[in-house]
């Protein structure tokens, strides 16, 4: 039988040096219970200490949960992250030196668990070249306290290759939802499965611990082997956590049968519904045109910001049955969600783990991304990971943008402080954001517009009065909305000037129509 512990019995198991797996996506599938008694631990008696800390994704909400809670000085040694933007405090410790830290994409995160468990010294992967992960640039080391190399360039069949090592684990942290009195583990009231079985795997094949917190523990056999997702023969000890505050399925939703499918679903829009934006805002300017992008039969990868408007406007259109949703964590079709319940998706026709879901995303399986554009620079290059002494981390950003089929970046021209109007079916900018986004030189490459151009990769940018395509050298503006004048409203507000494009067109002027309709095309077809 499984060894059965309270969460202030399992940070006893966490020793001083050890290297420890945080799981989880955000606020979903984090063992909370655990972490929280850990930091405790710490803070009473300084044990355990000089941790590493390994995430895929960032696990917290942007003030104490999760990772935050073990954000302690002299708790953590080195932190191993792929989003870094909910866990403020950890963050700190990295901008002040305190800590050795890396940013590393999440999808080769999860794949480093999965070829760490196979006894692999590490994974070799396209991912990151060009950014500011490649070696030749920043090499993913967060701070001046990182000497460390993680990764290196390799050449293989006369192609370059970034070869990433593998990761330490002496204990893995997990979560699930029932376990048996074998520590099998099923997880049917969890929104994601994310990296659990690989990281499970990675951490008892190198020696280490595994501990997963369950709300339940019901006789052995009782499981159905078909939903069991990190077999008893990898787990240790299991934590009953009967506090729901503690086992939220997000930091967001204490429980929500929609997003494990269950109940009758609601039949995505196949009409059109009523929409009653009478005054449209940024962000749904710039949806609805990356909306006259969407092709039918598509998968899409929607980011956060302004592409989670996207999925908005196309249910409002009626459109958001002709193409599937994916979410990096692993959630495949129904509607995504946002803030902390981003990851996971309402009525999704299934959840897949996180290493699967960029497998495919890593061999091209998206055939449109919509993502973030937080900074963009005169070559093209984007930046969304780091501002600053703010790390947001690329999360599955790079994985993304460097895979998908076609890449769209949407994001509002300026930032902090604009204010827009639309009239008669004319944009008008009421005031102008104080901050600039399309630079010189961005801070930090997390998408690198010579690596697109060299994989031939179509990229388009996207904001509320401009649109822009990617070309040898750099921008090129293609489209500009009604109202807006080219001196006035664009170039005045670059700090570089893109190619203006012979055959400049303005946007279509049913963007700025109170009903919004749009019809997309076959994937694939002529013309798009």
């Amino acid at each position: 039988m499984v060894e059965q512990l309270t969460p202030e019995q399992a940070a006893t198991w966490v020793h001083d040096g050890d290297a420890v797996l945080l799981g989880g996506f955000i606020g979903s599938v984090v063992p909370e219970a655990i972490e929280r008694a850990i930091g405790e631990r710490f803070a009473h008696c300084q044990h355990p200490k000089d941790l590493t800390l390994v995430f895929a994704a960032g696990q917290g909400d942007g003030k104490d949960r999760a990772v935050n809670h073990l954000a302690q000085q002299g708790l953590v040694k080195r932190a191993i992250g792929g989003h870094w933007g909910l866990v403020p405090k950890l963050q700190r410790l990295a901008v002040d030196n305190l800590i050795e830290a890396y940013n590393l994409p999440q999808g080769v995160i999860s794949h480093l668990l999965r070829d760490t468990a196979a006894g692999k010294p590490g994974t070799l992967s396209k991912v990151g070249l060009g950014t500011f992960v490649d070696p030749r640039v920043e090499g993913g080391k967060v701070n001046s306290a990182t000497q460390k190399d993680w990764v290196q360039v390799v050449e293989l069949l006369g192609e370059e290759y970034l070869f990433y090592q593998k990761l330490p684990l002496d204990v893995a942290i997990l979560r699930g939802t029932t376990a048996d009195e074998n520590g099998n583990i099923t997880m049917e009231d969890e929104c994601l499965i994310v990296e659990s079985l690989a990281a499970a795997q990675a951490a008892k094949n190198g020696g280490g611990k595994v501990i997963v917190q369950v709300k339940q523990v019901v006789e052995s056999g009782k499981l159905d082997p078909h939903a069991v997702k990190i077999p008893g023969i990898f787990v240790d000890a299991i934590v009953v956590c009967h506090d729901l505050s503690e086992h939220m399925q997000t930091f967001a939703t204490i429980m929500n049968s929609e997003f494990v499918g269950r109940n009758t679903p609601e039949k995505c829009a196949s009409s059109p519904s009523p929409q009653h934006d009478n005054l449209l805002d940024a962000k749904t300017i710039i949806a609805r045109r990356a909306a006259l992008e969407l092709e039918a039969d598509s998968i899409l990868n929607l980011g956060i910001g302004a592409p989670e408007y996207i999925a908005k406007v196309a249910t409002q259109a009626g459109i958001l049955d002709q193409f599937t949703l994916t979410v990096e964590p692993g959630a495949v079709g129904g509607m995504p969600q946002s803030g902390l319940d981003f990851g996971a998706s309402k009525y999704p026709q299934a959840i897949i783990s996180q290493d699967q879901m960029f497998d495919f995303y890593d061999g091209g399986g998206v055939d449109q991304a919509f993502l973030g554009l937080a900074q963009c620079d005169q070559h093209g290059d984007i930046n969304v990971s780091r501002f600053g002494n703010k790390i947001a981390g690329c999360g599955g950003f790079i994985n993304i943008t460097q895979n998908a089929k076609n890449v769209y970046f949407c994001g509002t021209f300026t930032a902090q402080g604009l204010q827009l109007s639309v009239d008669d079916q004319r944009l008008t900018i009421v005031k102008e954001g104080r901050q600039r986004k399309f630079i010189n030189q961005v801070e930090q490459i997390t998408f690198s517009a010579k690596q697109a151009m060299l994989s031939h990769k179509p990229a388009m940018y996207i904001t509320e009065r401009a649109v822009f395509r990617l070309i040898e050298g750099g921008l090129e503006l293609i489209e500009i909305a009604p109202g807006i004048e080219l001196e006035r409203d664009i170039l005045r507000y670059m700090d570089f000037d893109p190619v203006v494009s012979p055959s400049l067109t303005t946007m279509d002027s049913a963007i700025f129509k109170p009903d919004f309709q749009v019809k997309i095309t076959k994937l694939g077809d002529a013309g798009q």
